[in-house]
């Protein structure tokens, strides 16, 4: 009953994908970023866990910031169940890395008669494929992680593990080898079983269009003043915003973006004009303006902050926050990089994501749905640098990637030899 309680408030995408869920025990799930696929596994696994005890579902994530995000989310519906983080990461739940300890958890969670959820790593998920564990549901979020080679093979052993397996993406990666590691193998990750369209999401008020916006500068890019250049550009771009933005910034690298951070003034700056300043790279770990935290408190401090409609920040960060992490209430991006076509379309998510008070309005018939000229936050902005010799094809790239998934519908879809 509450399974069904939930899903009446479903939008009807989510509603497919979970009805699609139910008909196949193997396949894949696009959705464009932000379009809600995280319930649609939550309400899964509540549903399969309301059929007996002493169940095992393991979720699987790119980054161990993202298992600890989707771990707090399915917390929020999942309270009888007993957690297991298999990880290198800080959690307060308990954790290890070691199959003989897994195997020991999993054996006491079924002696207890208890369902487990196990949140991992594409990077440890071979630990619990190691530790002999019957998995009844695997679900893998940005599940193109999964077809690089170094993981390929642990994601094939659980897929062929478990009970049930799915993979959920907004931007699929294939093989010019249908039998290699590319999504495009159906006996490893099954036949796509839900395939929504953005514009769909943007007519049903789920998500919001980008607005790329090309930031033209006189002058030439060059490493050796690159540190400046990125400073003076984020300066300039901030300076025309107004309201209260939240902004994620893509480093080109994490040499140079430690660089503007230490060895200019950006930091003062910034906090002189009233904005926080965050940072994540997997050299440097993460800061809070100028403390360092933990990855927990890192991801806890986001959602407060996004969430705070009278904080501006900055978030700047390499190759850490492009895929999967929701962080309530980004407004702008800004691309510093010429970034893969994944990377890319996975960035333009992150700022895609309706304000929380046009979504009310949406639900309460106040605001159609769709009429995102009407809403507080009509689109999300994708800001490029375009120097004299460096920036142009990024426009071009980012505005062919914008027009094959929220204006012809695709997904965002690459293909590897």
């Amino acid at each position: 009953m509450f399974i069904e309680l939930i899903c009446m408030k479903l939008r009807s995408h989510q509603q497919t994908a979970l009805d699609a869920m139910l008909k196949y025990n193997r396949g894949q799930v696009i959705i464009p970023t932000g379009g809600g696929k995280t319930i649609t596994m939550i309400l899964d696994c509540q549903r399969k866990f309301s059929e007996t005890v002493g169940q095992v579902a393991v979720v699987v994530a790119p980054r161990i910031l993202l298992a600890e995000q989707l771990c707090s989310e399915f917390m929020e519906f999942h309270t009888n169940v007993d957690v297991l983080h298999v990880h290198s990461g800080e959690t307060h739940y308990n954790r290890t890395t070691k199959s003989d300890k897994i195997a020991d958890y999993v054996l006491e969670s079924k002696t207890n008669q208890r369902n487990l959820i196990i949140f991992t790593t594409y990077h440890s998920l071979h630990r619990v494929v190691d530790s002999g564990t019957d998995i009844t549901i695997l679900y893998c979020d940005e599940s193109h992680n999964a077809t690089q080679k170094s993981r390929f093979v642990s994601v094939a052993a659980a897929s062929f593990m478990a009970e049930s397996a799915y993979f959920f993406t907004a931007t699929p990666r294939h093989t010019r080898n249908p039998q290699s590691s590319g999504m495009n193998n159906s006996m490893v990750y099954g036949q796509v079983i839900c395939n929504v369209p953005a514009p769909e999401l943007i007519n049903n008020g789920s998500i919001i269009p980008p607005s790329l916006v090309p930031f033209e500068v006189d002058i030439t890019r060059e490493k050796s003043s690159a540190a400046q250049n990125d400073r003076d550009m984020i300066l300039e771009i901030i300076d025309r915003q107004e309201g209260n933005p939240k902004v994620l910034v893509a480093a080109p690298n994490t040499k140079i973006m430690w660089s503007m951070l230490t060895q200019t003034d950006i930091m003062q700056e910034l906090h002189d004009r009233g904005y926080d300043v965050l940072q994540i790279t997997s050299k440097h770990g993460a800061y809070v303006n100028k403390t360092k935290v933990n990855r927990e408190v890192f991801f806890d401090t986001l959602t407060q902050y996004g969430k705070d409609e009278s904080r501006k920040f900055v978030l700047l960060h390499y190759s850490i926050l492009s895929e999967g992490i929701n962080v309530p209430g980004l407004t702008h991006t800004i691309l510093l990089r010429n970034l893969p076509v994944i990377e890319m379309a996975q960035t333009i998510g992150r700022v895609i994501r309706v304000n929380r008070h046009d979504a009310q309005d949406i639900a309460d018939g106040k605001i159609p749905a769709g009429a995102c000229h009407l809403y507080r936050k009509p689109c999300g902005y994708v800001t490029v640098p375009v120097f004299k010799n460096y920036g142009k094809q990024t426009i071009r790239r980012l505005q062919s990637v914008i027009d094959t998934i929220f204006v012809k519908g695709y997904a965002a879809t690459s293909v590897v030899s």
